[in-house]
């Protein structure tokens, strides 16, 4: 599949720098605008400013549950229809089937594969 290079923008939800920046990289290797935070507040500031196309969550946050945040936004009219992809060092079947319970449209754990995360962020929103 061709990628268009105006894909929009994505949300990078993270409490680790370094998985952050590693993150946003890749991102923006494939052509997306990067939005960072580092916790549940940070990220719902950044959704008040700006709409992103998608939305890369982290589970274990400082203030609140990457669950909680994905449920949320999924139940919220103006975000529910926002893709997001979990990201979790959690990889058990059932923290997989939870992040899907919460509205999470897939479940990648970390490390993250570069490769993977650009071919779901492709499927989810690609044109």
């Amino acid at each position: 599949m061709e990628w268009d290079k105006s894909m929009g923008i994505a949300l990078v939800v993270d409490d680790s720098k370094t998985i952050l920046e590693m993150l946003a990289k890749c991102l923006v290797q494939d052509g997306l605008t990067v939005m960072t935070a580092t916790n549940g507040t940070d990220a719902m500031a950044q959704l008040d400013i700006q709409t992103p196309d998608i939305i890369v969550l982290d589970v274990v946050l400082p203030d609140r549950s990457g669950f909680e945040i994905c449920r949320d936004l999924k139940a919220e009219e103006s975000t529910s229809s926002i893709p997001i992809i979990i990201c979790s060092t959690k990889d058990t079947d059932m923290d997989k089937f939870w992040g899907k319970k919460q509205g999470a449209d897939a479940y990648l754990t970390k490390p993250i594969d570069q490769a993977e995360l650009s071919k779901t962020v492709k499927q989810l929103i690609g044109h």
